[in-house]
């Protein structure tokens, strides 16, 4: 099993449609005794959350957001945590809304702590 995401930063390696998470977002994760959750805001959205589970490389989460045109919308989420040849954890997502039509899949990636400088 990879490491703990506890305490790192991951972003999106590209943007989804317009309105949705991208690449200026910015997760912040939490993990303890199985549960995950994490903080996100950046691009179009200005507030989201998401909490769920963790059983060995595999997560399940649902999520909730608030974007900048106040809308909100919410979804569940299950992703897979693998490691890249340089160390850094990457999630395989696959999403669908709970709140709207839509699914997908996406993939985000840790964060070099020396190229964060904060959600934009």
């Amino acid at each position: 099993m990879p490491r703990s995401l506890d305490g790192l930063v991951l972003a999106p390696v590209e943007d989804q449609e317009p309105g949705q998470v991208g690449t200026r977002t910015r997760f912040t994760y939490h993990e303890q005794d199985g549960e995950i959750w994490a903080e996100y805001a950046g691009g179009d959205v200005v507030r989201g959350h998401l909490v769920g589970t963790r059983e060995g490389d595999r997560l399940d989460f649902r999520y909730v957001q608030l974007k900048r045109d106040g809308t909100t919308s919410s979804g569940h989420c299950v992703s897979e945590v693998t490691e890249l040849p340089d160390g850094r954890l990457r999630l395989a997502e696959t999403w669908g809304w709970e709140s709207q039509p839509g699914s997908g899949t996406s993939v985000v990636e840790q964060v070099q702590e020396a190229g964060h400088v904060g959600v934009q």
